[in-house]
């Protein structure tokens, strides 16, 4: 027979063992959180390094196609050069969005202009450039048609009045100022004016096939151009973006027939898109960020249900085991 004092012993080391059991599972937990923050530490600063190396690599990094420092040889002909204090030939005629014949000297005399060249139907920049044109014009406290004009000519003569209309109503309605819609002017004109206000301002573009084969699209840069009230170039913005302070103090000193000094000649270039272009480099890029961000996402649920589950284990014990010990230390 065993006397109490052998039971107590008993008791005294399955409390052992239970404890041994308990710190085990503890220490086999801290362990699994450990290699799994590790595991996840890594995984996130590779996906965070494959993120990085997509947003700053340069175009001619990504992995679709052989490095070309070079430009595309469809811009060997397209370019801005700035001809500042040059002038316009005033006597150019060009129709309206209304339809009417008017001179370009009839948008001069008295007041500066805006001048930008681009055409209608065109699928990227040019509307990049006038909708950054209207954004500048919301924070400057000019008016059209009042302090200046703004006039935009179309450098595609198959384009006609019912086009040129349209994109005015665009323009004047994002614009937020119907009021003004006197002092916006879209043009359209023959090849020999379109080539002769061109070449004035310093403009080449060069025309290329569209997806369907047929010369319908032009590779150009983007510029918008400050106009002296006599219609001398007095200032360009290259881009598609512009400030509102600099284009308030262009339009200042051209008022008064002050011409400004010429800038950093940084293109930005408009043509048709080929389908293993850059283009589609930047929209890989972009899915392989989602993709890490999901897997990232995912990987994190898994890891917490695993731990949750390792946490219940450890902590369930032996029932019986337990409550022997409350009763030994009771």
């Amino acid at each position: 027979m065993q006397g109490p004092r052998d039971q107590g012993r008993r008791e005294l080391r399955d409390q052992d063992r239970q404890r041994g059991f308990e710190l085990k599972q503890k220490n086999t937990i801290r362990g699994n959180w450990i290699c799994a923050a590790a595991g996840a530490a890594a995984l996130v600063l590779c996906v965070a390094g494959s993120l990085a190396s997509a947003q700053v690599s340069s175009y001619g990094d990504k992995e679709a196609g052989p490095t070309n420092d070079k430009p595309p040889s469809v811009l060997n002909g397209v370019g801005i050069q700035q001809h500042l204090n040059t002038q316009l030939p005033l006597n150019l005629t060009f129709t309206d969005d209304t339809g009417k014949q008017v001179a370009l000297a009839s948008y001069f005399g008295s007041k500066p202009a805006i001048l930008a060249l681009v055409y209608y139907q065109c699928p990227m920049l040019c509307s990049e450039e006038l909708n950054g044109l209207v954004s500048a014009l919301e924070m400057v406290r000019f008016t059209p048609g009042k302090d200046f004009n703004i006039i935009v000519v179309s450098i595609d003569p198959s384009e006609g009045t019912d086009l040129a209309a349209a994109k005015k109503r665009t323009y004047v309605k994002r614009y937020g100022r119907p009021e003004t819609a006197n002092g916006w002017h879209f043009l359209t004109g023959t090849q020999p004016n379109i080539d002769a206000l061109t070449k004035a301002v310093g403009f080449s573009y060069v025309k290329i096939p569209g997806p369907d084969g047929r010369l319908t699209q032009f590779a150009h840069a983007s510029s918008i151009q400050i106009v002296t009230p006599e219609g001398k170039l007095a200032q360009y913005y290259m881009g598609v973006e512009y400030s509102p302070k600099d284009m308030l103090l262009g339009l200042d000193e051209a008022s008064a027939n002050r011409i400004g000094s010429p800038v950093d000649n940084i293109l930005t270039y408009c043509y048709h898109y080929d389908p293993v272009t850059n283009t589609h480099d930047l929209v890989i890029a972009r899915v392989i960020q989602l993709g890490g961000l999901i897997t990232v996402v995912l990987l994190g649920g898994f890891m917490l249900m695993m731990f949750r589950r390792d946490y219940k284990h450890g902590h369930s014990g032996d029932p019986g085991s337990l409550g022997t010990a409350k009763k030994v230390n009771g």
